[in-house]
């Protein structure tokens, strides 16, 4: 499966630097802040590249406009602040908009399951035929439950109360997005990675 999305990568951006003559260059990384009002988008650059074991740990985060041509871009991006979810290690890092870096909590497991697929009932509505919403919050009870779909880990844990003053999105992980450019900080072409089904016939 690593080859496969290997060359599909490969593919994307041959069709990237064909659809657009000139060579450019492409960048590719995890949503933290989309804009849609100043048409910007905000990533963590992926260091790795690897669809299965990325490395979102690139600093400054970096900001791109996004096309002027509405053909250009593909779904909007989610934007999330969840770089990793280490279950291993039962910490979660997060980029912190106030000091601009990353920071590791270390959390208390309350309930972990393992090789959760996309379409699981536990994280899949079947009657609207849409993913369920996470993270799910519950500030009373300082529980948070957060769903990785390409660890397919579903996992609840507890916080201090002081990290339920943050925003929702600051347990989600944002959108993989990969972006073609000429001039820096000006996306040519804008796809949203998350957003494709490679595998769907």
């Amino acid at each position: 499966m690593i080859k496969k999305l290997s060359l599909f990568a490969t593919l994307t951006v041959l069709s990237f630097l064909l659809a657009c003559g000139e060579l450019g260059k492409v960048d590719q990384g995890r949503v933290i802040e989309f804009d849609r009002g100043k048409g910007t988008v905000t990533i963590i650059r992926d260091k790795k590249a690897d669809p299965k074991n990325p490395d979102y740990s690139y600093l400054p985060p970096v900001i791109y406009e996004m096309p002027k041509d509405p053909a250009e871009i593909g779904a909007l991006p989610k934007a999330g602040k969840r770089m990793k979810l280490d279950t291993g290690n039962s910490q979660i890092v997060i980029f912190d908009t106030a000091t601009q870096n990353f920071k590791t909590i270390t959390y208390k497991l309350i309930e972990q399951k393992e090789n959760v697929g996309k379409e699981d009932p536990l994280v899949y509505d079947k009657t609207a035929d849409k993913p369920g919403n996470f993270p799910v919050i519950d500030r009373e009870k300082k529980i948070i439950t957060v769903y990785s779909k390409r660890q397919k880990v579903l996992t609840t844990f507890s916080l201090p109360a002081e990290y339920f003053t943050l925003p929702d999105n600051t347990w989600d992980s944002g959108d993989e997005a990969r972006i073609y450019y000429k001039e820096e900080g000006k996306a040519r072409r804008f796809m949203n990675v998350s957003k494709i089904d490679i595998f769907k016939k």
